[in-house]
């Protein structure tokens, strides 16, 4: 009986601190189906005044129209997923080396890439800067792709932890048969690694379309902008038109929720599916 009462109260809090977390999104969407004029009336009104009317979609409708919000998501999308796939084929590849290879001072290298996770964004990103201007590569979307096939600690530290699990009988039997390093590499652990490379490209997908700095810093071109640069054409000197803002933030949300969707069924798929037959 006892027992049943605590899990009811565990029940409640997690439906409590989701609500919670959960609000702010379904207040956004809520307010897209909703007039400029009556986001922010008083008394507030909770039930979209545009929502199951001739004019529900008119908000979207001016998002596409005049603001061409969908090339700016394709540009993110196109330049986002090549960095995130960029970033899974140097971190899988970084990971394998240093947990199947020895070599001298791979722990030191080790470590000072892993040192470079406490380093934050704004202390590099002056010479980062400096660097591109020097490449010519300023209004162009090098500087949104090229990092990423570069850096990537937190996922080369994540893969590499998962390769040194790797039972080493798999190891052998590769070199019993002859393979080289690229083919143990492609045949005997990449297989093995889909959970973690699933996990690193949703990861690296989403922290590079949310991010704002470098495309800011980077893109100048209306064409070239991407979604977090556009939410900011709904501002103006004069005031935001925060119906449209809002239409735009559940659009630029959407691929988020797509890509962590279909990505989270693989992991769970593979991750049932990719035990190690003995």
């Amino acid at each position: 009986m006892k027992q049943k009462t605590a899990d009811r109260y565990r029940l409640l809090l997690i439906a409590i601190v989701s609500i919670v977390y959960i609000f702010p999104f379904l207040w956004m969407i809520s307010n897209s189906f909703m007039s400029d004029k009556n986001i922010f009336s008083v008394p507030p009104k909770f039930f979209p005044d545009l929502l199951f009317t001739s004019q529900m979609f008119d908000n979207y409708k001016n998002v596409f129209s005049q603001y061409n919000f969908g090339l700016y998501t394709f540009n993110s999308l196109w330049v986002y997923t090549l960095a995130a796939f960029g970033q899974v084929i140097v971190c899988s590849l970084a990971g394998f080396a240093l947990a199947t290879m020895y070599f001298r001072g791979k722990n030191i290298l080790f470590s000072l890439l892993i040192l470079t996770l406490m380093i934050p964004v704004q202390v590099t990103i002056i010479p980062e800067y400096y660097l591109f201007l020097k490449l010519n590569w300023m209004d162009t979307y090098l500087p949104l792709i090229v990092p990423s096939f570069l850096a990537g600690a937190f996922g080369t530290f994540m893969l590499k932890e998962f390769f040194s699990q790797v039972p080493s009988p798999l190891f052998d039997a590769g070199i019993i048969d002859g393979v080289n390093a690229y083919q143990m590499f492609f045949r005997i652990y990449l297989p093995q690694a889909s959970s973690p490379i699933a996990t690193l490209f949703i990861i690296a997908f989403m922290n590079n379309w949310n991010d704002l700095l470098r495309p800011m810093l980077y893109i100048s071109s209306r064409e070239l902008y991407t979604v977090t640069i556009a939410l900011s054409l709904f501002q103006n000197q004069y005031g935001v038109k925060w119906n449209l803002l809002l239409a735009g933030s559940v659009l630029s949300v959407l691929p988020l929720i797509v890509v962590f969707a279909f990505s989270q069924r693989y992991i769970i798929e593979s991750t049932m599916s990719s035990g190690i037959k003995g």
